[in-house]
C-alpha cells in the first residue's frame, strides 16, 4: 500500500510542457496588468482610505493568472469566474456570521473546504474562490463590517472588471487559442 502511494508521488508520468511562445506571454502580461490595474484603480476611487484594508483581495491575483494566462481553461470561463467567487464569498461571510469568535483555523478550513464542495455542485470551480471565501471568514474588521456587501464590492465589482478586461485583451489577439470565452454559462 505504501509502495503504491509513493509510486503515485514519483512524478514519472510525463514531461515538462514546453515554454509558451513569447506572443502568449506578452498577451498574458498585458491582460494581467490591465485587469489588476483597473480593479485597483476602481477600488481606490470607490473606497479611497479603506483601499489597503479591504479591496484588493489576493484571490484576484490568482484569477488574473487564470483569465489572462490560461483563458481556455474551464476554471477561467465566465460561469466559473463569477459563480466561483460569488458562491465562495457568500460561504465565507455566512460562516463568519454563524461562527463569529470561533478558532481562526476552523473558520479558514471550513470556508475553503465548503466552498470547494459548493463550487463542485454548482459547476463553478474557480480555484481563487477558496481564497475569496477564506478572506471573508478570517479577514480583518473592515472586511467583516461589510457583511454580505462583500459580495458586491470588492468581489462582484472586481470580478466584472476583470471579466471585461479578459474579453478585451484575450480577443485582441489574432491567435484563436486566446479567444475568450469558450462558453458563457
Amino acid at each position: 500500500m505504501v509502495k503504491k502511494i509513493l509510486h503515485r508521488m514519483s512524478g514519472n508520468k510525463g514531461a515538462l510542457a514546453p515554454r509558451k511562445p513569447w506572443s502568449k506571454i506578452a498577451w498574458s502580461w498585458l491582460g494581467a496588468f490591465l485587469g489588476i490595474y483597473c480593479v485597483s484603480w476602481l477600488m481606490q476611487v470607490i473606497y479611497l482610505d479603506q483601499f489597503d484594508a479591504i479591496l484588493i483581495i489576493s484571490s484576484f491575483g490568482a484569477t488574473a493568472v487564470l483569465l489572462y494566462g490560461a483563458p481556455q481553461a474551464d476554471f477561467s470561463q465566465p460561469r466559473s469566474l463569477i459563480g466561483g467567487h460569488l458562491v465562495s464569498a457568500w460561504i465565507g461571510v455566512t460562516l463568519y456570521q454563524l461562527l463569529m469568535g470561533s478558532d481562526v483555523a476552523l473558520l479558514a478550513a471550513l470556508s475553503v473546504s465548503i466552498s470547494i464542495v459548493a463550487m463542485h455542485f454548482t459547476r463553478t470551480m474557480h480555484p481563487p474562490g477558496g481564497a475569496t471565501a477564506m478572506i471573508a471568514a478570517i479577514g480583518g474588521d473592515a472586511i467583516h463590517q461589510l457583511g454580505y456587501w462583500y459580495l458586491l464590492a470588492p468581489v462582484g465589482v472586481g470580478v466584472l472588471v476583470m471579466l471585461l478586461v479578459a474579453l478585451l485583451s484575450n480577443n485582441l489577439s489574432a491567435n484563436p487559442k486566446r479567444h475568450y470565452p469558450i462558453y458563457w454559462w
